[in-house]
Order: C-alpha cells, then structure tokens, then sequence
C-alpha cells in the first residue's frame, strides 16, 4: 500500500463529504481499499486535519480502560473508537480488549509494575522506604482492581440489556 499525502486523504475526505462519491469511488479512483476511506472520513469528523497526522505513542494502563468503556457504554465498533480516541489502527483496541478478557488489568501494566521485589534489608531508614513503597503498590493496585470490576459491571450490564432486546419475539 503506498502512502498518500495529507492533501491526499483531505481530498479524498473532501469529495466523500460533499456527496460527489461513495466511499468504494473514490477508493478505487486512488487504488485503495474503501475502508481507508471510511476510516479518513471518521479521523477528519472526529479531529480535523490532527486527525492526520502520525504519533507515535505509548498509552497509558488508564487511557486503555477509558477507550475500552467507552466502547462497551456507547456500543461504539472498534473502528469508530479508534477514530474517536485518534488511534492510528482499530487493531490496537481490539488487542486491548482480548488482553484485557484474556489476562484482565494486569495485561495493561508495565513489567516493572506486575514484578516488584520486595527487598529484605536490616537497615531501619530502607525498611521503612519499602513499606511506605509497598502502601503506594497496593493503593495502586487497589484502584487499578475498581476500574477493573467497574469495566466487567458496565459490560455484565450491556450483555443483559441485549438479552432483553425488544427485537426478539417471544414463543406461545
């Protein structure tokens, strides 16, 4: 796939939003797949001309829960989140939500804070660092367990609302 320049994808968005095209017009007049162009159009709604261009990032443990509530709050597809949140690629929200239904919130820390050793010293003053150190882990994991158990209620109570769909019909 070759990359188009930003006044590219701003044509591109352009002849979409003014009703010359359809998504798979204007992909194939480019030689690109329409989802792209779809996934353009969301970008430049969302965000503007930002919504173009590249970052490279790294997203924090909180920002993933957030994007992942949304979703399940909203009801919103992976790529419509991902364009709302400006992530470059909807794969990166699916990734999160299978680590997060595979592994849970520990998927979203770091190595560093999954693998804490806990230090033995007889010295008073390091003693005391590393208690005051162990406080800070277990807050942290306290509050990281409560986003947790608030994402799992928020999607036990999504799965039970659409059981109780009013588009299914009942047998007699």
């Amino acid at each position: 796939m070759s990359k188009f320049s930003l006044q590219d994808k701003l044509d591109a968005v352009n002849r979409y939003i003014n009703g010359y095209e359809s998504y798979r017009e204007i992909g194939k007049s480019i030689g690109i797949d329409h989802k792209s162009i779809v996934k353009w159009v969301r970008q430049f709604q969302n965000h503007g001309v930002n919504g173009f261009t590249k970052k490279c990032t790294t997203y924090t443990p909180t920002f993933k829960l957030e994007v992942l509530n949304y979703m399940t709050e909203h009801g919103t597809s992976l790529c419509e989140t991902a364009a709302i949140f400006n992530i470059p690629a909807h794969s990166t929200v699916a990734n999160w939500q299978k680590m997060l239904e595979t592994t849970g919130i520990c998927a979203f820390q770091s190595s560093n804070e999954r693998d804490v050793p806990m230090k033995n010293n007889s010295n008073k003053h390091t003693s005391h660092d590393s208690t005051k150190g162990s406080i800070k882990e277990l807050e942290k994991r306290i509050k990281q367990l409560e986003m947790e158990n608030e994402y799992l209620k928020k999607l036990n109570a999504l799965v039970q609302n659409k059981g109780k769909s009013p588009t299914k019909t009942e047998r007699k």
